[in-house]
């Protein structure tokens, strides 16, 4: 059976030098009777050892003290081309030596002393192991992180699956706008933080007018481009902060964080003025389908609760179309008696 065969290494080759030629020979003979014939190259410099291709070796073995250098600037050179495990062979039996050695990344450290030929083979097969080892793992290791990685971006495609699958849920389909259940949970957060921190939060109920009306004489298709289109105008009337749903049918509602009464009036006139200008284009008729609008707000009206403060819009609204339609509505403050009574902004037309 071949030596190299018995070590259980296969296709071995090792890079020797040594500056001294019969000792050259000696380590040659001697790793070549163990792991086979055509296994060693062997030379006598520092130059001669870095004009191999010191990466298609799988061991090096050095003298410390070499004719042009020594074979700690040879572990140098070898680190900075490649990491084939190198093991230091000298005749000087000094620890700093061998500690500098390991420091500057040597795998062992031999010393030329008494029957050292017949120790180094096992110190090769020991550091060939270890390099097996070490190789192994890191294979190991880049196979984990790749997996990690594989997991990672699935996680992130299942986040980003299940944020649509969230947004559709809560998003009306037609208008873009949310939906009135999506709504009712962001109202009752909204309410409750201005009503934990003082602030004010405004709400605005929109109503189309003669929807129904426009349904029988054009369509149901046309109805559904309208609610598109006030969808639109709402959300370019829109703070980032602010929320709007399509609350039923043609009904919108809209929830203003830190805007008093004032300000949701503003912004309903806005959205008043935008729709009946473009609906008008749209059918080619004037005043073509107008808008209804009411609003109450946290300190102007003193709702005890979410559903109250979008109850009182409502009343609000339905104000606004008692009155003639295509205004907004303002709840009244509320008076020590606490009574509610809306005041009207009248249409600008």
């Amino acid at each position: 059976m071949a030596a190299s065969e018995a070590s259980g290494v296969k296709n071995l080759k090792l890079l020797i030098i040594e500056d001294d030629a019969d000792q050259r020979d000696l380590i040659v003979e001697t790793l070549e009777d163990h792991f086979g014939k055509g296994t060693v190259v062997g030379v006598g410099s520092r130059a001669e050892a870095l004009n191999q291709d010191v990466a298609s070796f799988d061991m090096i073995l050095s003298d410390y003290n070499l004719p042009d250098g020594s074979g700690m600037q040879l572990l140098e050179e070898v680190r900075r081309r490649a990491a084939t495990p190198f093991i230091m062979v000298t005749g000087e039996n000094v620890a700093t030596i061998a500690e500098e050695a390991i420091r500057k990344g040597a795998t062992d450290y031999v010393v030329k002393f008494g029957d050292y030929l017949f120790t180094i083979p096992l110190v090769i097969e020991k550091n060939l192991t270890v390099a097996n080892v070490k190789r192994e793992n890191e294979v190991l290791r880049q196979e984990v992180e790749r997996a990690l990685a594989e997991v990672r971006d699935k996680n992130t495609q299942l986040e980003d699956s299940l944020k649509r699958v969230e947004e559709m849920a809560a998003t009306d389909p037609l208008t873009g706008l949310y939906n009135r259940r999506h709504f009712g949970r962001v109202l009752d957060q909204l309410f409750a933080e201005a009503h934990r921190m003082g602030t004010d939060v405004a709400c605005v109920m929109i109503d189309m007018d003669g929807f129904k009306q426009l349904n029988d004489n054009f369509g149901h298709q046309k109805g559904d481009q309208l609610l598109m289109m006030a969808g639109k105008v709402i959300s370019a009337n829109m703070r980032r902060m602010d929320v709007a749903a399509r609350y039923g049918g043609d009904e919108f509602v809209l929830l203003l964080p830190h805007a008093g009464s004032n300000d949701a009036v503003a912004v309903g006139d806005r959205i008043r003025e935008e729709f009946r200008r473009a609906a008008a284009e749209m059918l080619c008729t004037s005043p073509g389908v107008t808008m209804s609008i009411g609003v109450a707000s946290l300190h102007a009206n003193r709702p005890p609760g979410a559903e109250q403060l979008v109850g009182l819009a409502d009343r609000a609204l339905y104000q606004a179309k008692q009155a003639g339609r295509d205004r907004v509505a303002a709840a009244d403050a509320v008076q020590p008696h606490h009574s509610i009574t809306p005041t009207m902004t009248p249409s600008a037309a």
